[in-house]
């Protein structure tokens, strides 16, 4: 069977940080929470789900804004938070080789993290796709939105959580399956996938 894996990632930020794009002297776009969701390429059904919270190296007390956008909190990253190298190795083993699809160009945040790390033995990363490409080959205007705008984006109903890694790689997903049964082609087949 042939997988593809829908990621999302939350990494810190600050008020303004985003429009300033992590340009500030200390900002760093260092990862905080890495979900993904694998499915079925022909299907689209969801197979497995992952979901790992990371502690940042260098900002290592969340942001009063960030905790309030994405509800991860100081406290939970230091019950349940890895570093990010495990963190990136155990998302690259559950991927297993398949295809990633993220809204952007979340790959680059993870090597980015790496080279800030000074990381140079992290598990190599699948073929990247940006499913934003794709979307608006479908007539989708992803213009303004975030991950977890798409299902909505593409006629589905999605209730999760907005800016959860986790809940916005469904999105993802949910946005792909509306899509692909509304008559799209199915990218996630293509052998260029």
């Amino acid at each position: 069977m042939r997988s593809v894996l829908f990621f999302d990632l939350e990494y810190t930020a600050w008020e303004g940080s985003m429009a300033n794009r992590w340009l500030a002297p200390g900002q760093f776009r260092e990862v905080v929470q890495i979900g993904a969701v694998k499915v079925d390429a022909a299907t689209l059904q969801t197979i497995a789900e992952l979901d790992v919270l990371i502690r940042p190296r260098i900002n290592k007390e969340l942001s009063a804004y960030f905790e309030q956008l994405t509800g991860i909190t100081n406290d939970a990253l230091a019950e349940r938070g890895v570093d990010f190298h495990e963190g990136h190795d155990r998302f690259v083993a559950f991927a297993e080789e398949s295809p990633i699809v993220s809204f952007g160009r979340d790959d680059i945040v993870l090597l980015h993290n790496a080279a800030l790390y000074g990381i140079q033995d992290v598990a190599p990363l699948p073929r990247h796709h940006n499913i934003a490409v794709w979307l608006r080959e479908c007539g989708v205007d992803t213009r303004g939105l975030h991950a977890c705008d798409l299902a909505r984006a593409c006629g589905a109903d999605f209730h999760g959580r907005e800016h959860d890694a986790l809940d916005d790689a469904r999105s993802l997903a949910t946005a792909a399956r509306a899509m692909i049964a509304r008559g799209a082609r199915n990218m996630f087949l293509d052998d260029a996938a």
